[in-house]
């Protein structure tokens, strides 16, 4: 239970550490349709977050790719989200 509590705080921090570092758009860029432009901005920074993960070395006790799972589940929740609010 511990170590599951550790990743999702590792997972949320990368994420976070993630956003920090990009640059904020316009307020008219990244627009989803239907209204989800939080959302999407969630789906971007998600998916930055994946491509560090991927570049970031292996050797982490299994630490990173279970980040990587974490992250990926995100995505999937964060696009089922969209869909459902488009219905």
């Amino acid at each position: 239970m511990k170590a599951s509590k550790l990743l999702s705080l590792a997972a949320l921090t990368l994420f976070v550490g993630c956003a920090a570092q990009t640059e904020t758009p316009p307020p008219s860029a990244g627009r989803a349709p239907g209204g989800q432009p939080k959302m999407q901005e969630a789906l971007a920074q998600l998916q930055i977050a994946k491509e560090n993960l991927l570049k970031a070395k292996p050797n982490k006790g299994g630490h990173r790719e279970r980040a990587l799972e974490l992250v990926n589940q995100a995505i999937n929740q964060v696009q089922q989200g969209e869909a459902y609010a488009a219905h």
